[in-house]
């Protein structure tokens, strides 16, 4: 009976120590916990790559906190893309992503601006790590697979875009 109860006290003290770990640990992810927008583009779309890229983003340690596919028009890019009006690429930017479905991700995760832009890779696919998204999935570098936000302050905007608040589920 004393051996069963030590043994009962024990493994109550062992839980007891994971819960509080994983509180920490929680803690500590989420004090450097942000949310980014990612965008599959038209071309990735329509090669049927998504769910490749998704993993990739996925096993980064980035969890998906609402998504969703949507074709938008060119005044919806034109205004997504507003912050690049005037510039040469802009008109073909425009066309491009109004070419097909896109799909929209926020993901979020410790430091995740900066870890989604790192696994997307370069712009340009061919200066694009190995393993990275556009180095494996962008066909050159106006139809390059991904977007993503470059800063907190743009991934709040860019969110708000796609989604409502209400449809962000926290998975921290």
């Amino acid at each position: 009976m004393i051996r069963a109860l030590s043994i009962a006290l024990s493994l109550s003290l062992v839980m007891l120590t994971a819960a509080c770990s994983k509180e920490t640990e929680k803690k500590s992810i989420a004090k450097n916990k942000e949310i980014t927008l990612s965008i599959i583009k038209p071309d990735a779309v329509s090669r049927n790559v998504a769910g490749q890229i998704l993993a990739k983003l996925e096993n980064s340690g980035l969890r998906v906190s609402a998504i969703k596919m949507k074709k938008l028009t060119p005044k919806e890019a034109e205004e997504f893309y507003k912050v690049h009006e005037g510039k040469p690429f802009y008109k073909d930017l425009v066309a491009f992503m109004s070419s097909g479905p896109v799909i929209a991700i926020a993901l979020e995760g410790d430091n995740a601006v900066a870890k989604n832009r790192t696994i997307m890779g370069a712009t340009d696919p061919s200066k694009s790590q190995p393993g990275t998204i556009r180095r494996d999935f962008a066909e050159s570098v106006t139809r390059n697979a991904v977007h993503g936000s470059d800063s907190v302050e743009n991934a709040e905007t860019e969110l708000l875009f796609f989604f409502e608040p209400s449809e962000l589920q926290e998975r921290f």
